[in-house]
């Protein structure tokens, strides 16, 4: 059972950068593919971005692509999540998630509770 925390949510302004950590207890971080998704009200989780176990392979949504960086750092079990350029429209519950298969679905075993970001002026 692998247990996952979210952090770094908050109120920033657009154009403004934000940097997500997800830390993660319990089991192996190091043999699973992790990811980001958010959920924006009255729509659907959707995917952001996936890492490999070894953060050898990354995908990134078009939506956020230039502007958000997934990357994870093995030996203190964390993943990260680097925003940038901000838009109003990437206002949404962030996710963390790991499993066994790097996929880009909704597809995992594991979640966290969620970090709020909100953009706005």
């Amino acid at each position: 059972q692998v247990h996952l925390v979210e952090s770094g949510g908050g109120l920033v302004q657009p154009g403004g950068s934000l940097r997500l950590s997800c830390v993660a207890s319990g089991g192996i971080f190091g043999n699973y593919a992790t990811g980001w998704f958010r959920q924006a009200p009255g729509k659907g989780r959707e995917f952001v971005a996936v890492i490999a176990w070894n953060g050898g392979t990354t995908y990134h949504a078009d939506s956020v692509k230039g502007r958000f960086t997934i990357s994870r750092d093995n030996d203190k079990n964390t993943l990260y999540l680097q925003m940038n350029n901000l838009k109003p429209e990437d206002t949404a519950v962030y996710y963390c998630a790991a499993g066994l298969r790097l996929v880009t679905t909704l597809a995992y075993d594991y979640w966290g509770q969620g970090t709020q970001v909100t953009v706005s002026s």
